[in-house]
């Protein structure tokens, strides 16, 4: 038996990021659902006071996870351009372009063929202000025609050299003054070293790049050897 949904309240500090109250005292976060009635990967539906919101599951989702874990700032809110790097089946970028809304817009760029027929299928079709993109995040150039400059790189991508890849995409895509939203997977780079090292090592990457990190917060328990990152093109 579901438990019973008490309130719906905005979070108190970040634009169209939500809780929802249980009524055994537990919250979860949520966003308002930009396509009502399609779930995306089986999250729960509300409808509370005539609006439905899609339940943010932070063991699925790194950007809720590092919400959670106390991320300062979030620069993705209404109206927001984001290129998101690693869009996989669209569990974030669905929540990311509930966020956006339709004057938004999430360029979603994933290598896998399969994947992103299962993104498109299930996320993509039913959200206007998303565009599914099939490259390789290694080489913007390839998919530099489909996109506008940005105001926000998100990447979440299981590759080495993933700073790299960031900012090379950030280069050419990110405003002055926009955002690195990177969440940076150890044990995709290098398993023989401590994650400490690791992020030590992306994060100087960035500032190598003149990418000025503004904030790092580590995901466990939701993911673990993961860290997150936000970094500011100056």
């Amino acid at each position: 038996m579901s438990i019973r949904v008490v309130n719906v309240y905005p979070h108190e500090k970040f634009e169209e990021v939500y809780w929802v109250e249980y009524e055994d005292g537990s919250k979860r976060l949520a966003t308002k659902n930009l396509a009502p009635g399609i779930k995306v990967y089986g999250e729960q539906l509300v409808n509370y006071k005539g609006v439905e919101y899609r339940v943010w599951n932070a063991y699925r989702s790194k950007l809720a996870a590092a919400i959670l874990k106390g991320l300062e700032f979030m620069p993705i809110k209404r109206g927001t351009k984001v290129l998101y790097l690693g869009a996989a089946s669209g569990t974030t970028p669905s929540h990311v372009s509930d966020i956006v809304g339709e004057e938004g817009i999430v360029y979603s760029v994933e290598f896998s063929p399969r994947v992103m027929r299962e993104f498109v299928e299930k996320c993509a079709v039913h959200r206007k202000n998303v565009i599914p993109i099939l490259a390789d995040a290694r080489f913007p150039a390839k998919y530099a025609p489909l996109v506008d400059i940005v105001d926000v790189v998100y990447a979440d991508i299981a590759q080495p050299f993933q700073s790299k890849i960031t900012a090379d995409n950030a280069d050419v895509f990110l405003k002055e003054g926009g955002w690195i939203m990177q969440a940076i997977k150890a044990m995709s780079i290098d398993v023989t070293k401590e994650p400490s090292e690791t992020y030590k090592r992306e994060i100087e990457h960035l500032e190598q790049r003149k990418y000025k990190v503004k904030h790092v917060v580590h995901l466990e328990p939701y993911d673990i050897a993961h860290a997150f990152v936000l970094a500011l093109k100056e």
